[in-house]
């Protein structure tokens, strides 16, 4: 049987930017519970020169939504990066979720192939469909969403890998 690009990306990211979200409710609770200012922990970060939480969010996000919109020929949703509270972190997930799961599997499936031009930073960068989701998407999606989990794991919040997880 064949892998479909659309079975290695769109429940790929439904599943673990559903499970993020959860973890945030956690991280939510935990900040009311132990009387921390949430935007601590939203800012934090694994080391001066990393990202903090809401960044490595926001890029685990904009890896999924621009994956999708690309293999589909479609416009890449622009959002704002202005997220400062876990509600609206989690509003721009819930927004990336329903933009995955609006493109149908026959738009992105069979692009394998397809020649797509992706700028990173300052240049551009040339992939074949699938090279570009496997090669460079996932890895990225899943570095940014390992990296906040680890964050908040770091600040204390009661989280195991069946969190990161989510329902599989």
């Amino acid at each position: 049987m064949t892998l479909s690009m659309s079975q290695a990306s769109i429940p790929v990211f439904v599943q673990l930017l559903t499970a993020a979200s959860a973890v945030l409710d956690k991280a939510a609770a935990h900040a009311e519970a132990k009387k921390v200012d949430p935007t601590v922990l939203l800012n934090m970060r694994l080391y001066p020169d990393m990202f903090p939480l809401v960044r490595q969010i926001q890029i685990a996000t904009d890896q999924a939504k621009g994956c999708i919109a690309r293999l589909a020929g479609m416009e890449v949703p622009k959002y704002p990066d202005s997220e400062a509270t876990f509600d609206e972190i989690k509003a721009r997930i819930a927004k990336t979720i329903d933009f995955v799961q609006s493109v149908k599997a026959s738009q992105i499936d069979g692009t394998e192939d397809k020649d797509l031009t992706i700028p990173l930073g300052q240049q551009q960068r040339a992939f074949k469909g699938q090279a570009y989701l496997i090669n460079f998407v996932l890895p990225n999606f899943y570095f940014h969403l390992a990296t906040a989990y680890n964050i908040l794991r770091h600040a204390g919040v009661e989280i195991g890998k069946r969190d990161f997880l989510g329902n599989f």
